[in-house]
């Protein structure tokens, strides 16, 4: 999934490196399991635990949602959000800790059953599951919700797991052919029971059905395209109160239709919960601190500022968290606007990761990257720093750098573009520090930022755009879609991930080898094996200079003493937001 926002100053982390708060959070009260009013009590277990019904969840974002149709998002935030009024055939469990990452039946029954070598998974639909209108859900309205997602020119922000997956080659999407029966890739033979056919064997299709919102039921009469998005329709326990308005808010009230006993992932405390988008982040942080906003939505951590406030005042650390968030912030580096491996290789060397990860708030931000897949994810490997052996403080080595320079055949540098999300600091700083080191070899960056809402599908995230632009390498964070290697790699390294908008393979990257690890290791059924392909495409990567890695995040998050019912959800790397209630 992609990474949340985030917000701070350059300064932050030599803040937070003289606060000397520890890499696993520090303090004597930092090993709290569970309650609230301790520091670290809502990274693990459940902070604040409360059924108080009522009252107004307010939570708050400096820009906005890349749509609230549940199929057409992909940043992590979002899809946690839309799960307040979208259910799917399976979701992540709703628990803290590691429990948090497994999927568990939703609208489904059960998990799927695997047939035909694993290119058949059959879902049965729970009976008497109702919309917001209280008409029943169908299983024709699941395979219209998968249709529609082969059509990226309405919802291009998305992930492209079922066009890349389904045998439904040629297929257009609804919007372009309204006859379903010339979708293949889904069968419902009656009113509850759901068929994926696909190419070929895939383990981990129960992953794909459920990380995303792209299994919420879509009735086909509802459906507006693009602008389905202002107001989907709710099949989970609240719906939109009226049209959600771009870069301004919308407010979600009880759906009276939703049944909890069929739900046992979401539940339904606060009367109200409103979005107020556009908001400063420093405005965001003084009202969580002042207990008048309950949620910053994206779920990266207050900034620079606030986290100085926080971490040097006991009653304000006693309601915050610093987990490690399961994101790899990294910079992805274009192959075909910088198609050398040793002018790549130049990047890598030359970059200040000191100064990168100070950035991103130094030791309460996070831990320095050595592979491309974070350590929550099972089976992988440390890995190795591959250019940073001669220089073990990661301030960059220069004089590599130019020998790659001169391998390359530009011995004098080169110049590109680098893009960063101008509404994060973090970001922000993490670009101009890379330009100050890479200004020492004679590359030259020109640096530009664009706003989140559009960076993922028009301008990092749009292969022509990065052409049109020169774009050679972007500020980038990714969390993994489930917890394999698959879920985190697949989609930012395999050439089958590449797509025309909402790309999250930036760097572009199209390597024989890596190809086929992807297409060999869908039929390997030992998940420990499938580790091992894995751990072989981080390395590739890393030694082919496609992605600069950077750092593992950790987030400083605020729980005010009125929000309940607060756990890090390590599934989506934030709060749970399906789960959250309001006192006062």
């Amino acid at each position: 999934m992609r990474s949340p926002k985030v917000v701070t100053g350059a300064t932050a982390g030599f803040v937070a490196l003289s606060l000397g708060l520890s890499a696993c959070g520090g303090g004597d009260d930092g090993d709290d399991k569970g309650g609230s009013g301790k520091f670290n009590a809502g990274a693990t277990a459940v902070a604040n635990p409360s059924d108080h019904k009522g009252g107004v969840l307010k939570m708050a974002q400096p820009d906005d949602f890349e749509s609230l149709d549940p199929a057409n998002i992909y940043y992590a935030y979002g899809l946690n959000f839309v799960r307040l009024f979208s259910r799917t055939l399976m979701t992540y469990s709703s628990k803290p800790g590691i429990a948090g990452t497994e999927m568990v039946p939703d609208l489904a029954e059960a998990k799927g059953v695997p047939s035909d070598g694993q290119k058949t998974w059959t879902y049965k639909l729970k009976r008497g599951v109702k919309y917001e209108d209280g008409t029943e859900i169908k299983a024709k309205d699941i395979k219209y919700a998968v249709a529609r997602t082969f059509d990226r020119g309405v919802l291009h922000n998305g992930p492209s797991y079922f066009s890349q997956l389904l045998a439904a080659e040629g297929y257009k999407g609804p919007f372009k052919d309204k006859n379903l029966d010339a979708f293949k890739g889904v069968e419902t033979p009656d009113d509850y029971t759901v068929v994926f056919k696909l190419k070929r064997p895939f383990s981990e299709f129960d992953q794909v059905v459920g990380f995303s919102g792209q299994t919420a039921p879509v009735p086909a009469d509802k459906d507006k395209g693009v602008r389905y998005g202002m107001h989907p329709v709710s099949s989970g326990p609240y719906k939109l109160e009226a049209d959600y308005q771009a870069k301004k808010g919308g407010t979600l009230v009880r759906n009276s239709n939703w049944d909890p006993s069929t739900d046992p992932n979401r539940k339904q405390l606060p009367d109200k919960i409103e979005v107020q988008s556009g908001l400063k982040a420093e405005e965001i942080d003084s009202r969580l601190l002042a207990g008048t906003v309950q949620v910053d939505l994206p779920g990266s951590g207050v900034q620079a500022a606030a986290r100085q406030e926080i971490l040097t005042k006991p009653k304000l650390k006693a309601n915050a968290d610093n987990p490690v968030a399961g994101f790899h912030w990294y910079l992805p580096i274009n192959t075909k606007n910088i198609p050398n491996v040793d002018c790549r290789r130049a990047i890598v060397y030359a970059a200040d990761r000191s100064a990168m990860y100070r950035a991103y708030g130094g030791e309460v931000g996070g831990v320095m990257a050595t592979s491309i897949q974070p350590p929550a994810i099972p089976g992988r490997d440390k890995g190795t720093d591959m250019f940073t052996k001669a220089d073990p403080n990661f301030t960059g080595d220069p004089t590599q750098a130019k020998a790659a320079l001169a391998k390359c055949g530009k011995p004098n540098g080169f110049s590109t573009v680098m893009t960063f999300r101008s509404d994060r600091p973090k970001e922000k700083a993490t670009a101009e520090a890379l330009k100050q080191a890479l200004d020492k070899v004679g590359i030259k960056l020109e640096l530009k930022g664009y706003p989140s809402g559009t960076y993922t599908n028009e301008q990092l995230g749009a292969p022509k755009f990065v052409a049109k632009e020169n774009v050679g390498i972007g500020t980038y964070g990714w969390q993994p879609d489930w917890s394999t290697g698959y879920g985190y790699l697949q989609p930012i390294s395999d050439v089958k991930a590449i797509v025309p908008t909402g790309n999250a393979n930036n760097a572009e990257i199209d390597d024989p080898q890596i190809n086929k690890m992807w297409t060999d290791v869908t039929a390997i059924a030992d998940p420990a094996q499938r580790a091992k392909v894995y751990n072989q495409i981080d390395a590739r990567i890393r030694d082919q200079a496609y992605i600069l890695p950077n750092v593992y995040a950790k987030s400083l998050l605020v729980r005010p003493p009125n929000l309940t019912n607060v756990y890090f959800h390590q599934g989506y790397g934030m709060y749970d937001y399906a789960n959250l209630g309001v006192t006062g």
